[in-house]
């Protein structure tokens, strides 16, 4: 047997390594290439952090006015027709008010009526003193306290018009008031939460009474950063996924609509970036809103190339 020094067999054991090395790194293109053929992966076009929530938001409503809630006649939780009264007012002043407006405009307008019976019975008889005087019939005094009696009521009759008037808009202004004693759902929905309370003393500075969720369609709004505007576009499909599971998958969306502004970060945690981050809100409507609540935070990933199939496959 033929000894090499040691130097010339290190020299080939380094030599032999690097040959098997080299040839198990052609192989392993191939078998990466031959799985990725059995199941393509999902590209993501963008990334965002996002907020379920309903196409008009949260309805936060109070009292118009100042007062004491003499009913309550709804709970929370319920759900509640547009125009069903959810609070009203001890209003007993208010209709008085109202009472005593509606009377002034009646004697107003019988006043006005009464004006006007006599204001035609002066006109014709100034007329017909008039053309007396004329015809040299009658004397030309009477004629003119004839049309001077008639000048005088005309003035009274503007008068009586004018406070008919008057007395017209106070009758609006105290069914205004009194309609806002009554405290109306603007549109149908479920009430999260309710804090008014018969004898409350309320006014229309006061914290909400009411939490409103209207019934609308759910949606996602996710903040987009600007690296990402140029990919995405309306129409496009997304996977929602939990905000602190990003390996739970909750949904699929479809993009909506881009805001035409950049605006502040609402979901960033962190206040020093919140005060200087600015992004564009991503719209998105979900397929199946169904489990996911108003206000849950989750993480949106906009899908491009075959992870549109699979934004599909979780909608299904």
């Amino acid at each position: 047997m033929i000894r090499f020094p040691d130097r010339a067999a290190a020299l080939l054991l380094a030599a032999a390594l690097a040959l098997a090395l080299s040839a198990c790194g052609r192989d392993e293109p191939a078998r990466a290439n031959a799985a990725q053929a059995g199941a393509p992966a999902a590209t993501f076009a963008a990334v965002a952090r996002g907020r379920v929530d309903v196409e008009s938001g949260l309805l936060k409503l109070g009292m118009a006015a100042e007062g004491v809630l003499a009913r309550v006649p709804v709970r929370e939780g319920e759900r509640v027709a547009a125009g069903q009264e959810l609070a009203a007012l001890d209003a007993t002043a208010a209709q008085a008010e109202a009472r005593i407006a509606e009377a002034r405009l009646t004697q107003a307008r019988a006043q006005a009526n009464l004006l006007q019976q006599r204001l035609a019975q002066a006109r014709v008889r100034a007329q017909r003193l008039g053309a007396a005087a004329a015809a040299g019939a009658g004397d030309g005094q009477s004629a003119d306290d004839a049309r001077d009696a008639l000048a005088q009521l005309q003035n009274e009759a503007d008068g009586v018009r004018a406070a008919a008037d008057i007395a017209a808009a106070q009758r609006d202004q105290a069914a205004w008031t009194l309609k806002r004693q009554t405290l109306r759902a603007p549109v149908a929905g479920e009430l999260s939460r309710v804090s008014a309370r018969v004898g409350m003393s309320v006014s229309p500075h006061d914290a909400p009474l009411f939490v409103l969720l209207p019934d609308g369609e759910r949606i996602v709004r996710a903040e987009l950063n600007a690296a990402f505007l140029d990919a995405v576009r309306p129409g496009m499909r997304a996977q929602i996924l939990d905000d602190g599971d990003n390996q739970r998958l909750l949904g699929a969306a479809r993009v909506l609509r881009l805001a035409p502004a950049f605006g502040p970060s609402a979901l960033e945690d962190d206040p020093e970036v919140r005060a200087n981050e600015r992004t564009v809100e991503c719209v998105l409507a979900l397929d199946a809103p169904g489990g996911l609540r108003i206000g849950q935070r989750v993480l949106v990933r906009f899908l491009g190339g075959a992870g549109r199939d699979a934004a599909g496959a979780a909608g299904r």
